[in-house]
């Protein structure tokens, strides 16, 4: 199986290109310290990560502080809280998966046209991108905040795949996490899942993608 014929690469972000656990972790006890609960350990809060930062946020407080009543008023409190915690460290100890920027050099001198579909908030990416010294590879990026909706919704695929003027069968979607596939899936596009992501703890295969990478650096071949 090869995707030659293919002409842009979208890419998720967390768990495929780079590795924010630490910075996410470092952001959420932060938050957890504002209410004199006691930190999460990064294994606890990878199983979190992938459906956007409220949902990371809930989770992290429905383990940390079980018995807190989760108001309206407080889950936007405490996301607040987050946010501006993760904004300060958004690249402190965040660090690129093996083989991505090699990877990323050769798709794009073969001609590729690369893009980022997150559930991360927007306004996170471009830093990251520009600390990790990788912004000038990706055309355009759109993050859980950027459409209405985000994946596993076929929605900002489809965005991306209008906006860089090509059509969905010359399209694939590159990710770990159930998320990445199911939307490529909805979108009618071929997908490649990588096996070292997040993916909440479960087997990235069992989701189907056209193809199983075990390493970034394998997707050489595959293009």
């Amino acid at each position: 199986m090869n995707f030659k014929d293919k002409d842009l690469i979208i890419f998720d972000f967390d768990g495929t290109l780079i590795n924010s656990i630490p910075d996410l972790t470092l952001a959420i006890n932060k938050m957890l310290t504002q209410y004199n609960a006691a930190p999460l350990t990064i294994e606890e809060v990878t199983p979190f990560i992938g459906n956007g930062a409220k949902p990371l946020v809930r989770r992290a407080i429905e383990l940390a502080m079980p018995e807190r009543d989760l108001t309206e008023a407080f889950l936007k409190e405490a996301f607040d809280i987050y946010f501006s915690a993760y904004k300060e460290e958004t690249c402190k100890d965040t660090f690129l998966y093996p083989g991505v920027l090699e990877t990323l050099q050769k798709l794009k001198s073969k001609g590729y046209t690369l893009a980022i579909c997150t559930n991360k908030p927007f306004d996170f990416i471009a830093p990251i991108l520009e600390a990790l010294e990788i912004k000038d590879y990706f055309e355009a990026w759109i993050g859980e905040d950027s459409l209405s909706k985000k994946k596993p919704d076929a929605a900002p695929l489809l965005h991306l795949v209008e906006r860089m003027q090509t059509t969905v069968a010359k399209s694939v979607m590159v990710g770990d996490s159930k998320n990445d596939i199911l939307a490529a899936q909805n979108a009618k596009m071929d997908s490649i899942g990588v096996s070292y992501g997040y993916n909440y703890n479960e087997n990235i295969a069992d989701y189907k993608p056209t193809v199983v990478a075990d390493l970034f650096s394998e997707l050489q071949d595959l293009f």
